[in-house]
């Protein structure tokens, strides 16, 4: 999908169409996630920090990711793949392999362009985004044809042709090379794929180590012959939150690890997972890194036994100079727990302490990572203050129908009416309690998705349209 999170906001938000748009994090030390188009050609980019794109574009729309819209569309177009194969490997939402040769509806060139030129019809027409296709005859050169194709293209990748293809492109184009791998070969005077094919394997493992010189040589000499896997089995579960402010005082650590730890075990959980190592991450003032890890007894889920083993892992590291992120994680995981019946009661009392305190201190906020809207805070007597209106996503009002958050502080909130499907709305400000104003589920982006329930085996071979007979020459 092209520029994804950045295209879904703006295919909701009419007045945003055209105009830079850049989704992620909006505390100080937020990054970008995404950014369209037209942001891009202002220089801004993913990862970058959110103070300096905004230097660079000053004017572009800054929205807090919402995460439940793009996983409706991700859904959407995972189930388009999967009509075409059942060799479907997700990479992230926007983004996926698929095996066309395993759901046999391309077995050459000709074929494989027609189908993916229909797939990019055929999404554009249910969730109304676009997106790029890359054909080749391997994971690695389909996936930077889609790069090449981008955006809302389709190119593919002749068997034969790969060497000549990559030869001129840039060593970072290939799969394992990052920063440092790319500076060590640019040190080594390899900078483009076709000085890796030259250097032989030989040279790349002595420069490299035998794994990642032996690989290295064979992508550059386009080869990949890893299968697409229907089911990519995670190895991991974490959650991490960077904070505005470093944080000195020693129990707010605590605290934001055990918070880190529930948020992580939920997600877990919600996997259906458990698991048997938990792992500590903390980025201190100085940018300097931590990881620590404790292997259990077995996989668990408890939320207990994870918080607990994150404060012991916690107490080892030293963040008298401030820490800017923490991470809690679990790896090693499998699809059955080994109870722990004194964690068990040692959890029902946490979550008496909880329920005790729920109405002096604000609901768990959600970072920016997991895109929630920030949930209601409560005061001393329990009722609901003011919510904390988060810019881009939805509301809805009791006169003026839907919108969404252009931006909020000194207690009011400016909300944009307008739905997927209207023209550009106007925009009104209300008091941050307003009790007529809550926030509401995104909107579809398309009001009548193209009923595409029988593709692909409806599709004529062309949809351009039959192809016209030949005239007669005598005709005239």
């Amino acid at each position: 999908m092209d520029a994804f999170y950045a295209s879904a906001e703006q295919a909701a938000k009419p007045s945003l169409r055209g105009k830079p748009v850049v989704v992620g994090g909006l505390g100080m030390r937020g990054v970008v996630a995404t950014a369209s188009y037209e942001a891009r050609r202002l220089g801004v980019h993913s990862a970058m920090p959110m103070a300096q794109a905004r230097r660079l574009a000053p004017n572009a729309a800054y929205l807090v990711p919402r995460f439940a819209l793009y996983r409706t569309v991700s859904d959407q177009v995972m189930e388009l793949l999967g009509r075409l194969s059942p060799l479907v490997e997700p990479l992230s939402l926007d983004e996926a392999f698929v095996d066309l040769e395993a759901g046999g509806v391309a077995d050459d060139s000709a074929s494989a362009r027609l189908v993916g030129e229909q797939l990019r019809t055929v999404i554009k027409g249910v969730t109304g985004l676009s997106g790029s296709v890359g054909l080749a005859g391997s994971k690695m050169l389909a996936k930077i044809a889609s790069e090449e194709a981008k955006p809302d293209g389709l190119l593919l990748i002749e068997p034969g042709t790969e060497r000549e293809l990559l030869a001129p492109m840039p060593v970072r184009t290939l799969a394992g090379v990052g920063p440092a791998t790319g500076d060590h070969l640019r040190r080594a005077g390899m900078t483009v794929v076709s000085h890796l094919a030259e250097a032989g394997e030989a040279e790349l493992v002595r420069l490299l180590g035998k794994a990642h010189g032996v690989a290295l040589h064979r992508m550059a000499r386009g080869y990949d012959d890893r299968p697409v896997v229907a089911e990519r089995d995670a190895k991991s579960v974490s959650v991490e939150d960077t904070f505005d402010v470093d944080l000195h005082d020693r129990v707010r650590v605590r605290t934001e690890v055990e918070r880190l730890a529930d948020r992580c075990v939920r997600r877990l959980r919600n996997a259906e997972r458990s698991g048997r190592t938990v792992v500590l991450k903390v980025r201190r003032y100085d940018f300097s890194t931590l990881t620590r890890s404790e292997t259990l007894r077995g996989p668990t889920d408890d939320p207990t036994v994870v918080r607990e083993a994150a404060a012991r892992l916690l107490e080892a590291v030293d963040t008298t100079g401030g820490v800017r992120l923490l991470g809690v994680g679990v790896t090693g995981l499998a699809d059955f727990t080994q109870e722990d019946l004194f964690a068990q009661a040692a959890d029902a009392e946490h979550a008496a302490e909880e329920s005790a305190v729920a109405d002096a201190t604000p609901e768990e906020r959600d970072g920016a990572s997991e895109g929630a809207a920030g949930a209601e805070a409560r005061g001393s007597e329990g009722q609901p203050a003011a919510r904390r209106w988060q810019a881009g996503h939805d509301v809805q009002h009791d006169v003026h129908g839907h919108g969404w958050v252009q931006g909020s502080g000194v207690g009011r909130v400016t909300v944009r009416f307008e739905e997927p499907w209207t023209p550009p709305g106007r925009v009104r400000t209300f008091l941050v309690g307003d009790p007529a104003l809550r926030p509401a589920d995104p909107l579809p982006l398309v009001r009548d998705p193209v009923d595409y329930s029988s593709w692909p085996a409806s599709l004529p071979k062309s949809l351009s349209g039959p192809v016209p007979a030949e005239e007669d020459e005598s005709s005239p």
